[in-house]
């Protein structure tokens, strides 16, 4: 299948190059054999695809380095399995996200909420975004639960009409905000990048702060951003950057190739484990959008059986009173010991919840009840304070895989 962001064939000597250099790499050199010129878009689908471990390895061995100023580096990872480097010149390619994605301007008070250091790159790309659009800067980074209440009084009057974070860390914010009747009557504008959307967000920041609407970005740390959308976009379609050659193979599996020369990791077919398909975006611009399906990766193998992640914590969340649901799966020695399905649940939710639910799971999930036959208890279903979240990036994923001591 041959299905490109473009529907012509763009310069590919960045591609070229990309290749080149992937050639090189030992593990990987016979992999690329037969592979000589990429001279057209059918060439690039005729390449392997390259995955996140493959990706690591080829880093490790050439080592990147910028032309011009710093060469940062950054991990990618660290909730469902062990982090990755990514490597971006100082500016992390911000340019040719500011030429097509317009959300700030000079006028704006920004804050940046994305949690800065721990080799987290969101913090300081939205830095360097935010330099670019001329505007004024509050950087938080990381807030404790705590420290709420005083940021956002100090935010409200300090007129604040930008904020951006993980979709995660934005519910944590606006949650709070509406549950201490906190309000900010300034707010224009959310930026988010690193998770998908939420539509408790859209609830929570109707009553917050009722004329904000979302702008996202849509990316990873191998690629950096890849795709933008505005208000008048679905919360779920981005388009593509230029620089940013987007194919959709099969299993509609995406894979990116970088066609921007000062790009350090050599992108060529990478696949990040989304999925995604061509769409016209009502908001009406030009060219090929591309929503995101999902991940294809969210199947969990438990004691032989595959687990449908997404499918359990949408059945959790369709429960009254659930807020957000997560699975954690605990290993001991390679093998699933335990399944966890962690709520965050509100007053409003019924008694014997957690119990009810787990029942409901075993009886209608074949994975569970098979998996589970001979030690029912290993599997649970509890109503917690607070989801797991990645210390270093304060993302919550839908599933967390724990390694028992």
């Amino acid at each position: 299948m041959t299905d490109f962001s473009l529907s012509h064939d763009p310069d590919l000597r960045v591609p070229q190059r990309t290749l080149e250099r992937l050639k090189t790499v030992p593990a990987l050199a016979l992999r690329y054999a037969g592979h000589d010129k990429i001279l057209s878009l059918r060439d690039v689908a005729a390449l392997p695809a390259l995955v996140k471990d493959e990706l690591n390895v080829a880093l490790a061995h050439l080592r990147p380095r910028a032309e011009r100023g710093a060469t940062w580096l950054f991990q990618s990872g660290g909730s469902t399995g062990a982090p990755k480097v990514g490597h971006a010149p100082t500016g992390f390619y911000m340019t040719g996200v500011h030429a097509q994605w317009r959300p700030l301007d000079r006028d704006d008070v920004f804050v940046n909420g994305w949690g800065a250091g721990r080799m987290w790159g969101a913090h300081f790309l939205a830095a360097a975004f935010a330099d670019l659009s001329g505007c004024e800067v509050i950087a938080l980074g990381s807030v404790t639960r705590d420290e709420y209440g005083d940021w956002l009084s100090f935010l409200a009057a300090r007129g604040v009409t930008a904020f951006g974070g993980t979709p995660s860390v934005l519910r944590l914010w606006f949650a709070h905000a509406r549950a201490t009747g906190v309000r900010l009557p300034s707010l224009r504008k959310v930026l988010w990048l690193g998770e998908a959307w939420h539509p408790q967000l859209d609830e929570d920041m109707a009553v917050v702060a009722p004329d904000a609407r979302r702008w996202g970005m849509f990316g990873s740390t191998e690629t950096w951003v890849a795709g933008t959308n505005t208000p008048d976009c679905p919360a779920d379609v981005f388009h593509p950057l230029p620089e940013q050659l987007v194919h959709v193979g099969e299993d509609e599996l995406l894979d990116f190739t970088t066609l921007n020369p000062d790009m350090l990791n050599p992108v060529l077919r990478y696949r990040t484990g989304d999925a995604g398909r061509f769409v016209a975006c009502p908001c009406g611009a030009e060219g090929r959008a591309l929503r995101i399906l999902g991940r294809r990766d969210s199947v969990v193998q438990v004691r032989g059986l595959g687990l449908h992640v997404d499918d359990i914590v949408a059945q959790a969340e369709r429960e009254a009173g659930v807020s957000r649901a997560q699975i954690v799966v605990t290993e001991q020695r390679g093998r699933v010991a335990t399944v966890e399905v962690l709520l965050l649940a509100g007053g409003d939710a019924p008694p014997g919840l957690a119990e009810r639910l787990r029942r409901d799971l075993m009886a209608a999930t074949f994975t569970l009840s098979t998996a589970f036959q001979h030690d029912p208890e290993s599997f649970r279903v509890r109503v917690v304070d607070a989801l797991v979240s990645n210390e270093r990036t304060g993302k919550t994923a839908s599933f967390v895989v724990r390694e028992a001591s």
